[in-house]
């Protein structure tokens, strides 16, 4: 999830809400890390039934990062009363507390028309969840980044394992290409380029910000992207942008070397000129 806009993340207060039953205490540190790309979790809150066995682990995480534990007894069998009690206070802050963002940390879709409210009153809203989220919450986040992810690389770092390599991709029609950016970090269950929603969006992103030359800065390309839906390359095993277009393997990219800036266009596109207009 990278930043993007001018705004400076220090200023930005964020109310990061997570329902216990749905997330695991093992990833607390990586999240905050995450959100500090965003702005201070002024507000830190979990939701669950401490007085269960299941949420024994959460304790000593709840007091290292100073997350103020919400007690929620379950009132009836079958019906989830943490949820209940994090929309609640949801709503409260957002009319009470001056915020900037929320994040919501759960694998549960019934947090989406949560998502869409707090959108829709001018709020960016991060999610961490696990694989099986619905993709409708996952659609409704500003950013949404799949707890599987997160902390990968310092852990990958940590132990000195080198970036796994990448299937070279075919030869460019272009001069001056720009240097091939590292391999994705694992191997997808499908070849990227056969992602129909993935491939929509990213050349959706190139032909939006592209010029009369057909050739998008890499970075305008990257932003539309996201602001189209709440794509993370990490997600799909790629440490930025950059990465993910390269292992989609559907666009050609180029470098300006006097501004070491690149530039990609979709290879169907048969309009482009032969290299971009730097």
């Amino acid at each position: 999830m990278d930043p993007e806009g001018t705004f400076h993340a220090r200023d930005r207060r964020i109310a990061l809400l997570i329902d216990a039953d749905n997330v695991s205490h093992g990833k607390i540190a990586a999240m905050l890390a995450e959100l500090s790309k965003y702005g201070v979790a002024n507000i830190r809150r979990a939701y669950g039934n401490w007085a269960s066995t299941s949420l024994k682990g959460w304790t000593a995480k709840l007091q290292e990062h100073a997350i103020r534990p919400i007690q929620q007894f379950s009132y009836s069998k079958g019906k989830n009363a943490t949820d209940i009690a994090l929309v609640i206070d949801a709503m409260e802050l957002l009319y009470t507390q001056k915020l900037d963002a929320f994040c919501i940390a759960s694998s549960d879709g019934d947090f989406t028309p949560l998502v869409m409210q707090l959108r829709a009153n001018g709020h960016d809203v991060y999610g961490f969840g696990e694989r099986k989220t619905p993709e409708p919450f996952v659609n409704a986040c500003t950013a949404f980044l799949y707890l599987d992810r997160l902390g990968e690389e310092d852990a990958a770092a940590a132990k000195g394992e080198p970036p796994a390599s990448a299937a070279p991709t075919a030869p460019r029609p272009v001069a001056t290409p720009a240097p091939k950016p590292d391999a994705v970090e694992t191997k997808p269950s499908k070849p990227l380029s056969q992602d129909a929603k993935l491939v929509a969006v990213l050349r959706g992103a190139v032909e939006a910000t592209a010029g009369d030359d057909g050739w998008a800065p890499l970075s305008a390309a990257g932003s539309a992207a996201k602001r189209q839906a709440p794509i993370d390359p990490r997600n799909y095993g790629a440490r930025n942008f950059a990465k993910l277009f390269e292992a989609i393997g559907l666009f050609d990219i180029v470098r300006a070397e006097e501004t070491g800036q690149s530039y990609l266009s979709d290879r169907r596109n048969k309009d482009r000129t032969p290299k971009p207009r730097f």
